[in-house]
């Protein structure tokens, strides 16, 4: 056991002293293996400390692009968030560079991952406390209604406003996970699925919606699991932006504290230059 962690504690100092001279998270072949695909470095801010610039390296093939809860739902009219009185410009924002993201790593070996929240017709895996606090704050109309004017049931599976919108959806050969809670590791089949792709990603590029809650939690999961997470800023929203600016923050704290922060721009640039397809 002792030398176990003196080697651990070794390679902690090996690569500490690499990032002083480089300003890089780099990929580590000793933990991972040799790369798979092509190695590709993206800007991450405010890292270690706010005010630095850091870069974190990836393997292309071993990298997984998720794209968040970007449904009907949560980011268009007639849906939960609508319902429930937000502004939705705040969430939509995140549509058009989520497409330019996908545009870039689409035709590469990144993985695409999607993600969608929604419940059970009968309602049978949605909590009491849940299913009351959403009819309270939509005037009546919550989880498993139909809005006047709606496209269908709130957040209940099969229902056109619970799937991803359009521009967005899924292409052939994408993951898609269905999930009934805001995060997704203990409640969906995102983990198994991460673990049966060959070769099994290491690094996750975070974006969707909101950013203070279902993104957030799935960050602080992966992260746990030992994933190494970046968040694309302008690539996520909140129903109130002042959430939105503390949840990145959250982020950013201890020299990241859940991961690395960067924007699409930084990411598709990046991603650009390694000349992946």
């Amino acid at each position: 056991m002792q030398k176990a962690q003196s080697d651990a504690l070794d390679r902690v100092t090996e690569a500490y002293e690499r990032f002083q001279k480089t300003k890089t998270f780099e990929f580590p072949t000793w933990l991972y293996g040799e790369p798979r695909g092509k190695l590709f470095k993206v800007a991450v801010e405010d890292c270690p400390r706010f005010g630095d610039t850091a870069w974190l390296e990836f393997d292309s093939a071993r990298t997984a692009f998720l794209s968040i809860d970007m449904q009907v739902d949560f980011c268009g009219e007639n849906g939960y968030v609508d319902v429930m009185g937000y502004d939705l410009s705040l969430t939509a924002a995140a549509i058009k560079p989520i497409k330019a993201c996908l545009d870039a790593v689409r035709g590469t070996d990144i993985k695409v991952i999607h993600t969608r929240e929604g419940h059970l017709p009968d309602l049978s895996d949605c909590p009491f406390n849940k299913i009351l606090r959403s009819k309270i704050i939509g005037d009546g109309v919550g989880i498993g209604d139909t809005p006047e004017g709606g496209l269908g049931k709130l957040l209940i599976r099969g229902e056109r406003n619970w799937d991803t919108i359009e521009e967005l959806y899924a292409l052939p050969g994408e993951y898609v996970i269905d999930k009934a809670s805001k995060g997704a590791f203990h409640q969906s089949t995102i983990l198994q699925q991460l673990l049966n792709i060959q070769p099994p990603p290491t690094h996750l590029v975070i974006t969707g919606i909101t950013t203070d809650v279902c993104v957030h939690t799935i960050m602080r999961e992966a992260n746990d699991f030992g994933y190494w997470c970046l968040l694309l800023k302008d690539s996520t929203g909140a129903t109130d932006y002042g959430n939105y600016e503390a949840a990145v923050k959250q982020i950013k704290m201890q020299g990241g504290v859940f991961g690395w922060v960067s924007d699409s721009k930084r990411f598709i640039e990046a991603v650009n230059k390694a000349e992946l397809k």
